[in-house]
């Protein structure tokens, strides 16, 4: 698994400002994919990070890399757990949530509209694109904003800057791990 990839894609969780990131990577041989994965996990685990395979197509894998911790703590919010409850997630156990959120993207045609939960997304956010179809948004960055605008600006001008910054000093010989803030 290319680090550059991960660097370019989740810059922001690596330096522990955002609960989780979903990417997609080449995936020519799928048990490869999963050793690069356990791989990772034995590196990065003692910094609070986790990575998993979410849905594997033709040749490429969709994966989640995230921060277990920080999880935890934005599935405890009211309105996460009953956007949760109303997807089928029995509870805010992130373990099962993550199980469920897999069954969904094996079920589903399209992105399961409340995987932005598991992104750190603001939940009133991830409760107006669900309702209003992806419609009506105020702003679209990272994600599209149905709550807090101005609040959303700011992360998402914080997340590329932080990307911005963690390309620049992988560029210039920085590794992965020096990059990967503990938390």
């Amino acid at each position: 698994m290319c680090e550059q990839i991960i660097i370019e894609q989740c810059s922001p969780t690596l330096a522990g400002i955002k609960t989780a990131s979903l990417f997609s990577c080449n995936c020519e041989n799928k048990s490869q994919t999963l050793d690069e994965i356990r791989a990772f996990n034995k590196r990065f685990l003692q910094k609070g990070l986790l990575m998993l395979p979410i849905k594997f197509y033709k040749d490429k894998a969709l994966i989640y890399l995230y921060r277990p911790e920080k999880l935890k703590e934005d599935l405890t919010d009211k309105c996460a757990l009953n956007l949760l409850k109303e997807h089928g997630y029995f509870d805010g156990n992130p373990n099962k949530c993550i199980c469920r959120l897999i069954n969904r993207f094996k079920d589903y045609e399209q992105f399961p509209h409340e995987v932005g939960l598991f992104l750190g997304y603001p939940p009133e956010d991830v409760k107006g694109f669900i309702e209003n179809n992806a419609r009506c948004a105020k702003c679209v960055g990272c994600w599209k904003v149905y709550g807090d605008e101005n609040r959303a600006k700011k992360c998402f001008e914080n997340y590329k800057k932080c990307t911005k910054i963690y390309k620049e000093l992988y560029s210039k010989g920085k590794t992965i791990e020096r990059l990967t803030v503990a938390v």
